[in-house]
């Protein structure tokens, strides 16, 4: 890719790229879907990788290496590579292994595009449903080219609500804490396991909600950025809101805090 300057029309050009990429690698994880199995772990024993999960990262890899010559790139098994380039992309090839792993058909690929360290096009797609939710920046949000915008639910006891859970048993503890809090004041919590689909069904308002800690950022690249452009207040993880990911309506923003917040619960 040459040093573009950055025009109005890069992020809707990077996704153009994002979506066309995700699409092909949704199609290895779709062939494959119902014949997984696994070939390892990585943080936990709980947290999986299949032979797809590589297939797809390397097709990524490929297809954005070809598209924009140089960028950067950085995935969930392959690790990441030219830093310093401007343009980064960030991928997840597989997001939902676990479901993959035992046929639930909840799972998606991920693509995001950062561009002097601001995250500005991505795309999300639904293997199963054959759904490809975008955005870039300043443009809104789509799912398959259609607009889309998320809830404008104002009482927390109306909100569906969803999250995800930690791969490890302590972070695992610490969560339930959480929805212990949560449910009793929300409408009702499901928990999907995908992160990048919860967000954009959070997105397109067929969830209210969605919050979850011990994510990582290929998880919500795109599915973040999605959100927001849909109209969503997003608190990305950081050290001051106790790597907090959450995507919900405004008028939720302050009691969705105060009940996630870990330190004000003595944990």
């Amino acid at each position: 890719m040459s040093d573009l300057v950055v025009a109005s029309s890069l992020p809707q050009e990077l996704e153009v790229i994002a979506i066309a990429v995700a699409q092909q690698a949704a199609a290895i994880v779709t062939r494959a879907f119902g014949t997984a199995s696994s070939i390892g772990t990585k943080s936990s024993d709980t947290d999986v990788v299949t032979q797809t999960d590589l297939d797809s990262e390397a097709l990524l890899r490929d297809l954005l290496e070809a598209a924009t010559p140089g960028c950067g790139i950085i995935g969930e098994e392959g690790g990441s590579t030219r830093l310093s380039h401007r343009l980064q992309w960030v991928i997840d090839p597989l997001d939902g292994t676990v479901n993959f792993l035992y046929g639930v058909p909840v799972c998606a690929v991920s693509v995001a595009a950062a561009f002097d360290g601001e995250f500005v096009a991505g795309a999300v797609v639904d293997c199963v449903r054959n759904e490809t939710f975008s955005a870039s920046a300043g443009r809104g949000a789509r799912c398959n080219g259609l607009p889309i915008r998320g809830s404008t639910c104002d009482r927390l006891a109306g909100a569906l609500v969803t999250t995800g859970f930690s791969y490890t048993a302590r972070q695992r503890a610490l969560q339930a804490k959480t929805v212990e809090r949560i449910l009793p004041a929300a409408r009702d919590i499901r928990c999907f396991g995908s992160a990048a689909l919860q967000l954009c069904w959070a997105a397109s308002g067929r969830v209210d909600v969605y919050f979850e800690r011990d994510t990582k950022i290929w998880d919500w690249a795109a599915g973040a950025l999605i959100a927001a452009e849909a109209g969503l207040a997003v608190d990305l993880p950081c050290p001051e809101n106790e790597s907090l990911l959450l995507a919900a309506p405004k008028a939720l923003l302050g009691e969705l805090r105060e009940l996630t917040f870990v330190g004000a619960h003595g944990h």
